[in-house]
């Protein structure tokens, strides 16, 4: 017993200082939020592969969710970062925000990265925010993936047995339009059109502190 106190003390913190304390340091090698061209003009961020073939270039901000859709068009310099809830909203889910996720049709790299949050790095459910088995125990809809035809009638059924009020958060390209996959015969391009979405969060896939960042500031832990 005593080696393993002496071991973690040598550890020391591992939980992640976030949203306090200094920005995280991300490698260089990380892409963020693309930049825009001379013309001020960028890409679609919810369209978005953040491939390392492709010529955009990109920032090391991880700042990208944003609680409507134009929002994701990059355009200078400007953030439009996601919005909190209404008052009402926060007064309810706040302090305790239970999510149902639904992986619709994804390659699993949303996926794993959203399951990262829950390890000792990032500890979600130090903000109140846990993941649930059941939509009828759910606050929030979490969907990845681009949302075949076979998969659409689940998630709106899913989507029905959440009581009110409820909100849904899209997580990476294909969720948000469909990624790769857009314009296939058997892919309904996302979530968009299908059920409402209060939280986009692009990526392909999104950086664990991206799905964080989106989180807390549409809960209003986060204003800057």
């Amino acid at each position: 017993m005593l080696k393993i106190i002496m071991n973690r003390l040598k550890q020391g913190r591992r939980t992640l200082r976030f949203p306090a304390g200094r920005p995280p340091a991300l490698p260089p090698r990380y892409r963020g939020r693309p930049l825009a061209d001379e013309s001020g003009v960028g890409p679609d961020m919810g369209k978005t592969l953040y491939a390392p073939d492709d010529n955009t270039g990109y920032s090391n901000d991880y700042r990208m969710s944003s609680s409507n859709r134009e929002g994701l068009i990059v355009r200078g310099d400007e953030l439009a970062l996601a919005n909190a809830l209404g008052e009402k909203l926060r007064k309810i889910l706040g302090r305790s925000l239970k999510l149902r996720y639904v992986s619709a049709g994804g390659c699993n790299a949303c996926e794993a990265d959203v399951n990262v949050l829950n390890t000792v790095v990032f500890d979600l459910s130090r903000f109140g925010i846990q993941f649930v088995a059941s939509p009828r125990h759910a606050d929030g809809l979490v969907v990845s993936g681009a949302v075949p035809r076979n998969m659409r009638e689940a998630l709106i059924k899913t989507y029905e047995a959440m009581p009110e009020p409820k909100i849904v958060i899209a997580v990476g390209a294909c969720a948000i339009s469909g990624g790769m996959f857009a314009g296939g015969p058997e892919n309904t391009n996302g979530v968009t059109g299908i059920i409402p979405v209060d939280l986009y969060i692009p990526g392909c896939p999104p950086h664990p502190l991206t799905t964080l960042d989106g989180l807390l500031r549409l809960l209003g832990r986060i204003k800057k």
